[in-house]
């Protein structure tokens, strides 16, 4: 049977357990690669985003309650069912988020993961014992937040969903979670739907798809003390400002610029390899997508020619009807955004060495030679298929160009020395380091999270990172006797 039964949420909004009319308008579901309408949603109001706080409230108390291996199956069978309905989704995630196949059967197994990690976190020890001067048992306890917030991006809304959904949940949480509007589906009424056919006791997850007036409601609202967001620096940076001034926990998981370094001693047919998919994978929508190519001199002329033919030779088209290497970026607004960073840098004197045009929404991979620190494309993150690529001579002078950027998320490093790319990226402040690979990774049970204007560091992956982002800690004191005071 099929999981997404338009009949059940057209026009509706996941509430309690239970599809019901939202108080916004109905909005299409709008695939990129043709500008068809796949279907319509509800989009949330402010009020709606009350209700559904008060629902999850009440129904939080009792999940916290149940014993951890009711919480835990519930997450196992989730698991289970982003696996059985691998195909269903992943056609969804095809049409509406514009993904090649292999991307969409990436983020099905990332789910899947995500959910089997989230299922061993209940039974993880919740609590340590502290040494205390006094005749007592001291413990620190972990208790659940209550109710999360999680708003996620239309870039890769299904992993950027689930690794906040299912930690906060398995912990003893109830979500609140905002996909945005443009990618509805993948982004909330598939989780609705999973969690629905789990097992999760009605009113645990709340989908509410809409814009920054539904996200502010989630921000002010006292009933919902953590938000977890994945976003653009521009709107963490509004969302950590509201959050602070609520008093409220906020996750960020931001933009990036990242930088994959070439040293001397690469193989350069390696080499372009990483940097073509660091670059142009998924389109260049990801936020560890490779925006800087930073490439010693010695091999700079090569690494440009080799990876402008191989941005000539990559086919670019719709995935659900072609087999191609990238499909449509998610909106005209996006295109016009990358075309007017890389136009800007061709006019500041940057040669294009292969790409720099657009068909509809469908950009062609592009390759700016020669680009340097005051270079639009080099200094402000482009989320799209734009490789810039900057010469260095020396290993300080290749550390002063990786780190002059404001962000912190991703870094690559290719060499025949594994050691000494592990000593040049202890030099270089960033969340995540990959020697010998690209900026773009994930694993469910792996620290996620960058510095600076990349967020707030590693809130994602991993169980230590899970339990501090979704719960709190708790002093707890017992005596076997009423302690005495002198008055």
């Amino acid at each position: 049977m099929a999981l997404l039964d338009q009949s059940r949420w057209n026009d509706q909004i996941f509430e309690g357990g239970s599809w019901r009319p939202g108080g916004g308008a109905a909005a299409d579901v709008i695939e990129p690669a043709t500008g068809e309408s796949l279907g319509q949603v509800n989009l949330a109001t402010p009020d709606d985003v009350a209700r559904a706080a008060k629902v999850a409230a009440d129904a939080q108390r009792e999940w916290a309650a149940l014993p951890h291996s009711a919480r835990a199956a519930v997450l196992r069978k989730a698991a289970q069912l982003w696996a059985e309905h691998a195909e269903e989704i992943s056609w969804w995630n095809v049409r509406e988020v514009g993904a090649i196949p292999g991307l969409a059967g990436f983020a099905l197994h990332v789910a899947e993961q995500e959910c089997w990690e989230a299922a061993a976190l209940p039974s993880r020890p919740y609590g340590s014992l502290i040494p205390s001067e006094e005749p007592r048992l001291s413990m620190a306890r972990r208790y659940p937040v209550g109710v999360v917030g999680v708003i996620s991006p239309f870039n890769v809304p299904i992993i950027l969903g689930i690794r906040s959904v299912a930690p906060a949940l398995a912990l003893g949480n109830a979500v609140l979670l905002k996909p945005d509007p443009r990618t509805a589906v993948t982004g909330g009424l598939v989780f609705a739907r999973i969690f629905q056919e789990a097992g999760l006791p009605d009113g645990l997850l709340q989908v509410l798809v809409g814009g920054a007036d539904v996200g502010e409601a989630m921000l002010t609202d006292p009933r919902v003390p953590v938000i977890s967001f994945t976003g653009s620096t521009a709107a963490g940076r509004r969302v950590g400002e509201l959050a602070g001034r609520h008093l409220k926990r906020a996750h960020l998981e931001l933009g990036g610029n990242s930088a994959l370094l070439v040293l001397d001693d690469a193989d350069v047919d390696a080499a372009v390899n990483l940097a073509s998919w660091g670059s142009w994978f998924h389109q260049g929508q990801i936020c560890m997508t490779t925006g800087r190519h930073l490439v010693h001199e010695r091999v700079y002329d090569d690494f440009v020619e080799r990876l402008a033919d191989k941005a000539a030779k990559l086919p670019v088209g719709d995935p659900a009807r072609e087999q191609v290497a990238l499909g449509p970026v998610i909106d005209a607004g996006q295109r016009d955004k990358i075309h007017d960073l890389v136009t800007s840098s061709v006019g500041d004197g940057v040669r294009l060495a292969a790409g720099g045009s657009f068909d509809r929404l469908f950009y062609q991979p592009t390759v700016l030679a020669g680009v340097t620190t005051s270079t639009p494309a080099f200094a402000q993150e482009i989320f799209g298929p734009v490789a810039p690529v900057a010469r260095f001579g020396t290993v300080d002078e290749a550390i002063a160009l990786a780190t002059t950027t404001e962000y912190g998320l991703s870094l690559g490093i290719v060499t025949r020395d594994a050691m000494r790319g592990v000593e040049l990226a202890d030099r270089i402040p960033t969340g995540i380091v990959h020697i010998n690979d690209q900026t773009v990774n994930d694993e469910a049970n792996a620290p996620f999270g960058g510095t600076g204007a990349s967020g707030t560091g590693s809130r994602f992956g991993g169980a230590q990172a899970n339990i501090d982002a979704f719960t709190d800690t708790r002093w707890v004191t017992v005596r076997s006797q009423p302690a005495s005071f002198p008055f």
